[in-house]
């Protein structure tokens, strides 16, 4: 079911604000927030790309651009700086990005053009930046596990969704190990969340569907949509068991966008699943 038919070039980063009631998002390249409200549809143009985004409270969000962390006002528009975000580097821009439970917000930074090792991961944290992961090309799929003692991640170019222990305070405790592999499968990890039960929503950017895995990394179930680059789920609605899902454009070509003409808007399935709430930045 379509949720949103404004397309997007690069539909990513769904946040379903939890006080709010509301589903926000991002067309990346196109430089817009956008989200459904009673009155209908919204949205905010920046002057740079703006990827991923937490909640801070009822009417602000943290917001990551190409260049800055910022806190942003729903209501007023109006935005205040807070860290800056490879600011130095014109080449790299924010992608993927969500909060984990202990009030830090994870972003991945990448070449806008995807090219090797040019992105990060980090994590902001009362008030600090710190690198976690140099040398990644395309960072995705950040998410955490209920009880919060594991993120994981992908780099979409290797294939491969990783997972690493957290310690109490949110702070990555060794080294990454692969939990699942999809190099040579035609298709790559994209953008991610795990629901109330612990299991892995994952969009698969090339194969149309949010597929399902279990924590010990069995195949589940998947969910098709009408578009081939699914990018990103989130879980939303009253009880938390609609599934949303944005696509894109980019990289399709005239004959596929005919043969697709839903692609880069926004999707729902219902009764999938039940998600968890997203958790709080703590500033």
């Amino acid at each position: 079911m379509i949720f949103d038919t404004r397309p997007c070039q690069l539909g990513e980063g769904p946040l379903w604000h939890p006080l709010r009631g509301q589903l926000y998002w991002f067309d990346i390249t196109g430089n817009r927030l956008l989200t459904q409200s009673a009155e209908g549809p919204e949205e905010w143009r920046f002057a740079e790309h703006v990827s991923a985004a937490g909640w801070i409270d009822r009417d602000h969000l943290l917001i990551a651009s190409e260049s800055m962390l910022f806190r942003f006002n729903l209501i007023t528009g109006m935005r205040h700086d807070l860290c800056r975000l490879e600011s130095d580097n014109s080449a790299t821009r924010s992608n993927d990005g969500r909060a984990d439970p202990q009030g830090g917000f994870w972003i991945g930074t990448m070449g806008k053009n995807a090219e090797p090792g040019a992105g990060a991961i980090y994590r902001y944290f009362k008030g600090e930046l710190r690198r976690l992961y140099p040398a990644l090309s395309i960072p995705n799929a950040i998410c955490f596990t209920p009880d919060g003692r594991t993120a994981q991640f992908a780099d979409s170019a290797t294939g491969q969704v990783m997972r690493v222990a957290l310690d109490a305070d949110g702070w990555p405790v060794g080294e990454p190990s692969v939990f699942l592999d999809f190099a040579g499968r035609g298709f790559d990890p994209d953008g991610a969340v795990i629901d109330s039960e612990d299991v892995l929503w994952l969009a698969l950017w090339g194969a149309g569907s949010v597929a399902a895995y279990g924590p010990d990394g069995a195949a589940l179930h998947a969910v098709s949509f009408d578009a081939p680059h699914t990018t990103c789920p989130a879980f939303g609605g009253p009880d938390m068991t609609t599934l949303y899902c944005t696509t894109a454009l980019q990289g399709m070509d005239d004959a596929a966008k005919s043969a697709h003409p839903d692609a880069g808007k926004t999707f729902t399935a219902t009764g999938v699943a039940r998600g968890q709430a997203e958790h709080r930045v703590i500033l």
